[in-house]
């Protein structure tokens, strides 16, 4: 167990973020040499009826759920099903015949986007933007959010083959730009499996881990544990945030059509720590071996050339970092602006829940909040300060 001094600093420095309405609330762990070493929760799940944060509150992952599409990936890849330089055209039609935007213009890709640039953001896929690709992704994400509640929702296949038909940013392999490339491996992932990516996702990795408080949707004796979303109020205050966001109901209460392989899934803090065991573990757990270690190693790597860095390196607040299937990499710890560990990876997610695991310290770092447009927190920041500088 950790030092009272240290508890008490984390304690500390979690209540301050509380009080000064940072966020309305958190739970933290830390996993050490594969032991819970410290455990605490804190603040609200939901301010107006003042329910607290529990240990069996349900948080919406957002972006830390494309570490577990990576690991799906890795399964087809350790199993011979999938090539990572398979063109992506393969499985989803739309990404035949695609086009760069060049100087304005739109001409034809020098090749085809493949698994691999997927797996690594280096596809020219986004989120959005000013460019054609972005713009292109952007009315998609809207029409995805106008039929989620129709009788003619959009599915991940449809989506992933809509988004195919669109520009590229950039050539496939030659930078790398955050995007929707998970949500299109989701779509990978059904074509090669013939089942839906929520029910692979079930069968090949939540239930042998037993995460049974993890999915796209919550049934509805789940549903209580579910935690608020807060956003600045501008007055120095948090108000209450319910709006739908890259396709996701915001309270995940019916099965959706599109299950995001970049942002769908809801967890709790026990079960984001099943899966960031297994990967501590090589790819055990409990007994059983979900993943092989040398496809642990693969996934856990650095993937960036030189070239592709420096798409990377324009995010600054990961300096010392490079990327590589859906997580960063701690590459540089002495240019890093936090204290860590070569080769540490993780993913965080954008209302805030993260994880870390580094593996030379045998250490792992889980924190769930619900707070829009969070990432990382300077809170964040500083709890893993206080946790790394001490063990």
């Amino acid at each position: 167990m950790l030092e009272s001094s240290i508890t008490k600093q984390i304690e500390r420095t979690l209540r301050a973020s509380i009080d000064n309405n940072e966020i309305a609330g958190a739970n933290f762990m830390i996993i050490k040499d594969g032991n819970e070493v410290f455990y605490h929760e804190d603040g609200f799940a939901d301010l107006a009826a003042k329910r607290p944060i529990a240990r069996d509150s349900i948080f919406r992952l957002y972006s830390m759920t494309k570490p577990v599409t990576a690991a799906a990936v890795m399964l087809l890849l350790e199993r011979g099903e999938i090539d990572l330089f398979d063109p992506v055209s393969r499985y989803i039609p739309g990404f035949r015949n695609q086009q760069v935007e060049r100087s304005g213009e739109l001409v034809p890709a020098g090749r085809e986007v493949n698994i691999h640039d997927l797996l690594n953001m280096t596809s020219g896929l986004t989120y959005g933007g000013t460019d054609q690709a972005g713009q292109h992704a952007d009315a998609l994400f809207r029409e995805l959010g106008s039929r989620l509640s129709g009788d003619k929702p959009m599915s991940t296949m449809e989506f992933a083959d809509r988004l195919g038909q669109g520009p590229l940013s950039f050539e496939p392999g030659s930078s790398w730009q955050y995007g929707t490339s998970a949500d299109v491996l989701g779509a990978v992932v059904e074509a090669v499996s013939g089942m839906r990516y929520g029910q692979f996702l079930l069968q090949e990795i939540f239930a042998p881990l037993g995460m049974q408080d993890t999915g796209f949707w919550l049934p509805e004796e789940r549903r209580a544990r579910l935690v608020k979303t807060y956003q600045d109020d501008g007055a120095g205050g948090l108000k209450l945030f319910t709006e739908s966001h890259l396709g996701i109901a915001h309270q995940m209460d019916r099965e959706p059509a599109f299950e995001s392989g970049g942002a769908g899934l809801a967890s709790t803090i026990d079960d984001a720590a099943k899966f960031t065991t297994m990967l501590m573990n090589q790819g055990r757990y409990e007994g059983g071996q979900l993943l092989k270690p040398r496809t642990v190693q693969f996934m856990t790597s650095a993937a960036l050339s030189a070239r592709q860095q420096q798409g990377f390196d324009t995010w600054h607040s990961l300096c010392g970092h490079s990327y590589g299937n859906q997580m960063r990499i701690m590459t540089e710890p002495g240019k890093a602006g936090l204290i860590g560990g070569r080769g540490e990876y993780g993913w965080d997610g954008w209302l805030g829940a993260y994880f870390s695991n580094s593996p030379e310290d045998r250490l792992t770092v889980l924190f769930m909040i619900q707070k829009k447009d969070a990432g990382t927190l300077p809170v964040t920041r500083k709890l893993r300060n206080i946790v790394f500088s001490s063990l």
